[in-house]
This record gives structure tokens, sequence and C-alpha cells, in this order.
């Protein structure tokens, strides 16, 4: 994958963890913002379902995103998850093609 690399991460709280989970994940978008190639780590709530959380990110490179999966408090969400997430985290990776459209 060559260039900006957008991310689409879709994370489920256990029933009863959703502000805690909100709250982690909101610590996550701090510490991510100032990463060097971060060009934004956004995230959202469904309107519709309160333990449903998405990210909407983009790097400038995969090389960035593969340092970012490796950082400290990525990491270290990780190992809570098993505690707080109610299935894995799914995260897709994009490329943008209308751009030369």
């Amino acid at each position: 994958m060559k260039g900006k690399v957008t991310v689409v991460a879709r994370v489920r709280a256990l029933p009863g963890l959703e502000e805690q989970v909100r709250e982690e994940l909101l610590l996550l978008v701090a510490e991510t913002r100032k990463e060097a190639g971060c060009l934004n780590y956004d995230l959202h709530r469904s309107a519709d379902d309160p333990g449903l959380f998405l990210f909407y990110e983009n790097w400038e490179s995969l090389a960035h995103l593969e340092r970012h999966a490796e950082s400290a408090h990525i990491q270290a969400f990780r190992a809570r998850s098993k505690e707080l997430l109610a299935e894995p985290t799914e995260i897709t990776l994009w490329e943008m093609v209308s751009a030369a459209v």
C-alpha cells in the first residue's frame, strides 16, 4: 500500500461497560493524535447502539500505522480489551481512489 492509509476500526463494549470503554478510547485519541504520521484519529459512537464505537483514521503511510500499532498506549489497551470488549476489534484498511478523479 503506497501513500496515505485510511483505517476503520469497529469496537464493541461489553454490556454495562459502555462508558468505561468510551473513556478508555478517548485516552487513545489523545495519545494517538500526538504520533508522527497521524493525520486524523476520530472516535464515533453509534447513534443507535451506545456500545458500538468506530474509529476513522488517516495515516501518512503504512509504516506510520505500523508504528502506531506497536505504541505503548495501543498495546496497553489491547491487554485490557479482553475485560472491556464483547468481541475482537474489527480493523480494515482502505486507500482513497477518488483523489485521482
